[in-house]
């Protein structure tokens, strides 16, 4: 039923909101339901971490003690899981409902218009967390444990997938921006300067130059550090609380960014 009242005898019926929750749980099913159809977009999302965990274990971990680093699969486990959840999401539907007109018809009917994208996030941070599962899973194989314990695993895989909805923000700004598909599919460049000039192969204190102060103000260099306490050195919160801010400055940055372009759109339609 469209936005405008129909008239009816003596009075008038126009489509009423269904209300925020209920528009953000009708969003997020239907974006979860469309994920089994769409494994092109899982499969990578999923080798691409554990392969790069591989082999970085199977090349590196004889050579890692050199650089302080005892436990070699525990140090790159949080980095697989990192590669795993960044960048996953739902921008590229939102690009074909954008483009199919659907996307314009649900602003000019009575749904939140918030709940469009939170929506989304929300079947997002369903997804990251579903990936991170085969990853861990690899890393108790190869022998990973926990020094938090159980509670520990529930704590790295909360702390991974809010990271990865931090990180949705982007490319569902640039999709409402751009409605382009390649402009999103190419979104995931924006994470190769958070990747690599971080502490992904050696520890922070293993730094020189210029790649040590640019780790210094890589936001990952804290995920990866509280990543890897929940693993090796127990709840220590000198890790844990700037891991948490990291996420948070990343969330708060693409977030207004996605909302912004949100709001652009809601104005130009």
């Amino acid at each position: 039923m469209s936005s405008a009242s129909i008239n009816a005898g003596e009075g008038s019926i126009g489509a009423r909101p269904a209300g925020f929750w209920r528009d953000l749980i009708s969003v997020a099913g239907r974006a979860l339901r469309a994920v089994p159809r769409e494994p092109e977009a899982l499969i990578p999302a999923l080798i691409v971490p554990i392969f790069f965990f591989a082999v970085n274990v199977g090349a590196l971990a004889d050579i890692s003690s050199f650089a302080g680093v005892n436990d070699f699969e525990a140090f790159q486990l949080p980095v697989a899981i990192v590669f795993a959840v960044t960048g996953i999401s739902r921008a590229s539907a939102l690009v074909t409902d954008i483009q199919s007109g659907y996307f314009d018809r649900l602003l000019v009917s009575p749904v939140n218009r918030y709940s469009l994208i939170l929506g989304l996030m929300a079947a997002d941070l369903v997804l990251v967390m579903a990936l991170c599962i085969p990853v861990l899973v690899l890393g108790f194989i190869l022998g990973v444990g926990f020094a938090t314990g159980p509670l520990g695993v529930l704590a790295f895989l909360l702390l991974s997938g809010f990271w990865g909805l931090a990180f949705t923000g982007f490319p569902y700004a640039i999709a409402l921006r751009t409605g382009s598909p390649a402009a999103v599919n190419s979104s995931f460049i924006l994470f190769f300067p958070f990747a690599f000039l971080t502490t992904t192969f050696l520890p922070q204190e293993a730094l020189t130059g210029w790649l040590a102060t640019v780790a210094d103000y890589n936001p990952v260099t804290y995920l990866l550090a509280g990543l890897r306490a929940l693993i090796s050195s127990g709840w220590v919160l000198a890790d844990l609380l700037p891991a948490m801010g990291a996420v948070a400055l990343v969330g708060g940055v693409s977030f207004f960014l996605a909302f912004s372009a949100l709001r652009a759109r809601v104005r130009s339609s």
